[in-house]
């Protein structure tokens, strides 16, 4: 895809395909979101020694963010509504940017597990936030691709993390590795900040493009306009289906973000190197990702 599109009548230039590279900083946001999580889980081999954590006392630290993460992600449905996309997801990544930037401060258990606790309180507005916007910028045939590409970065993020965060801690330590990934994060907000508005005032649309998106979305957005309450979602059986098969995948999932590493040196293999078996799990979930996108079209 080319940035380059036409002029109308001396005005911003159009970017072609604007909903994809909207879908594409949607998928460096959580791509930024997993590296900064998955820091502490490659790190802690390293962190229980220095520390003398046993696997209670991480599993409490990891606990500490889990738990702001699932309030949070009930609370920012509604604030992504309230506040909008744009300034939402803004806030959540400077606020998580600003903690991961803190965590270099800490110096014990309850340190660690207080900014574990800020972190997923921050992180858990990306999900939400990147769903509304997916709602806002992609017409329904293309929503399942949009949400996978988005989606697909968590897999990303975790297959790049130990890449990017083991190098650093053995050249500068741990505390240097929690900054890079707040850094990524404000840098992602200058791109975030330019490039993303709704449909209807974003001044780098084609009128074509705007059209085909707002034709399907209008009956969405209108529809979003009447809120529903939480006990008559609790009625639905698409809220029961989301809640079983997270029920049932997710502590698989948090096994491999959280203990992999911990797992992997407790059989003998050193993350120096044996990347290759740290970054597989992450890999495997991007191609059933995707692949059951395409199942799904079928």
């Amino acid at each position: 895809m080319a940035l380059a599109g036409q002029i109308d009548s001396g005005g911003p230039r159009f970017i072609r395909s604007l909903r994809w590279w909207i879908g594409g900083i949607l998928f460096a946001s959580t791509v930024i979101n997993y590296i900064d999580r998955q820091t502490l889980s490659i790190l802690a081999p390293y962190l229980k020694q220095d520390y003398h954590w046993t696997n209670v006392d991480y599993a409490n630290i990891a606990i500490a963010f889990r738990i702001a993460y699932t309030i949070g992600q009930t609370v920012c449905g509604r604030l992504m509504d309230r506040v909008g996309t744009r300034r939402g997801l803004s806030i959540s990544v400077t606020w998580y940017s600003i903690v991961s930037l803190m965590t270099s401060l800490a110096n014990g258990i309850s340190s660690f597990a207080l900014f574990r606790f800020l972190l997923g309180a921050g992180e858990s507005a990306n999900w939400p936030g990147a769903s509304k916007a997916v709602s806002e910028w992609f017409p329904k045939r293309e929503r399942g691709l949009a949400a996978a590409f988005y989606d697909s970065g968590s897999s990303v993020g975790g297959a790049i993390a130990p890449f990017l965060i083991l190098p650093v801690y053995f050249r500068w330590g741990w505390r240097v590795a929690f900054v890079i990934p707040g850094m990524l994060g404000f840098l992602w907000l200058i791109g975030w900040r330019w490039l993303y508005h709704v449909p209807q005032e974003h001044p780098r649309i084609s009128d074509a493009e705007r059209q085909m998106i707002l034709a399907e979305t209008q009956e969405i957005n209108t529809a979003g306009k009447s809120r529903l309450r939480w006990r008559d979602l609790l009625r639905l059986p698409q809220t029961w289906g989301t809640i079983i098969s997270k029920a049932l995948t997710d502590p698989v999932w948090f096994f491999v973000t959280d203990w992999f590493p911990i797992y992997l040196v407790a059989k003998g293999i050193s993350l120096k190197s044996g990347l290759l078996a740290v970054w597989v799990p992450f890999l495997a979930a991007d191609l059933g990702n995707f692949s059951a996108v395409v199942f799904l079209a079928i």
